[in-house]
């Protein structure tokens, strides 16, 4: 069951994803994903890097497929001018892709508990560039 703020698909099973792209108006690649096991949590993957290496291989489709994802998922358009100082991905994106892999820790993870957990790890980013700091300022008076 989907929590408030994960999309549902993300429980969907290979065949729920296949009709999902049937219904698009593929049903040329049914196949390609159930062959490739492509469920809810795998969805975040079919992207332009992804898809034609699942057997979809038409740019237009691999377009339209790409965006319907996001548009499924949440997650926002990739943008080719994106700086480097910003993190990787908004976090449903980040969030989709560590609640793809398998086992009982993707299993549990929420979407409120990776909330928690991004923000416990920029705390003890943040304290760790202070100490850093503090040797370095120390260092130069020395």
């Amino acid at each position: 069951m989907a929590a408030a703020d994960e999309p549902a698909c993300l429980y969907w099973n290979c065949v729920q994803v296949a009709d999902w792209i049937e219904s698009l108006g593929f049903p040329q690649y049914r196949d390609c994903f159930l062959t490739n096991l492509i469920d809810g949590r795998k969805l975040i993957y079919a992207d332009g890097s992804h898809l034609p290496q699942m057997g979809v291989t038409d740019f237009e489709h691999i377009k339209f497929i790409a965006g319907n994802v996001r548009d499924l998922l949440g997650i926002e358009d990739p943008r080719w001018n994106r700086t480097i100082a910003i993190p990787h991905r908004e976090p449903m994106g980040m969030f989709l892709e560590r609640k793809s892999i398998t086992g009982q820790r993707a299993n549990d993870l929420t979407f409120e508990k990776y909330g928690k957990e991004v923000r416990r790890m920029e705390i003890e980013k943040e304290k760790d560039a202070k100490k850093v700091c503090i040797v370095k300022c120390k260092g130069d008076f020395v």
